[in-house]
């Protein structure tokens, strides 16, 4: 969902009286005034979908801004830390070879080719070939890279759940199973 606003305004969760106003199509965040145009303009097309969609990726693209303000505090850009917490919680020795660290980073092995360099220089991770078989190149986190982790660790979490404040315990619950079930059916690695 690429549409330019007329009118940038966003679902606060309250109206003046205090009541709810982000229970359905109520016209108060700027995907309903999207869609409220489109309804204007095509009213034969359905753009439900492109409501859940929409909000989706809004909101997604908010998290990402908040993520990535508290890495840069610490000089961290987040997919540094994705590599680093990857290899921190895959196993005891913080290994992995290349190919199975691209799946879970989920980037091409161009692209983690470069990011590792990039991390290598940092002398955050290590790269070296398996010694059981030449052609793999295996990651281990540094000591340095571990204690990056072990310190950012709990200030991610709370800047995440400072994030998500606006949703109850059940709302979470409830929207953390229905986006698992999207990316399962959007062919995310594992079913819910």
């Amino acid at each position: 969902m690429n549409d330019t606003l007329v009118d940038d305004t966003t679902c606060t969760g309250e109206d003046t009286t205090g009541e709810d106003t982000c229970t359905g199509a109520t016209g108060n965040d700027a995907v309903d005034q999207i869609l409220s145009q489109w309804a204007r303009v095509r009213p034969d097309v359905d753009c439900t979908a492109m409501g859940v969609a929409g909000r989706i990726s809004r909101a997604s693209r908010l998290l990402e801004k908040g993520i990535k303000e508290y890495f840069s505090e610490h000089d961290l850009e987040p997919w540094e830390f994705d590599v680093l917490a990857t290899l921190f919680r895959s196993n005891p020795d913080h290994r992995l070879c290349m190919s199975d660290l691209a799946t879970a980073a989920m980037v091409s092995s161009a692209a983690l080719t470069n990011r590792v360099d990039r991390l290598v220089a940092k002398e955050l991770v290590r790269r070296e070939v398996s010694p059981s078989n030449r052609r793999m190149v295996l990651i281990t986190l540094t000591d340095e890279g571990r204690a990056v982790v072990d310190a950012l660790l709990a200030g991610h979490v709370a800047n995440e759940e400072r994030l998500l404040a606006g949703l109850t315990d059940e709302d979470r619950a409830q929207l953390s199973g229905l986006l698992c079930k999207l990316l399962a059916s959007l062919g995310d690695v594992r079913p819910c």
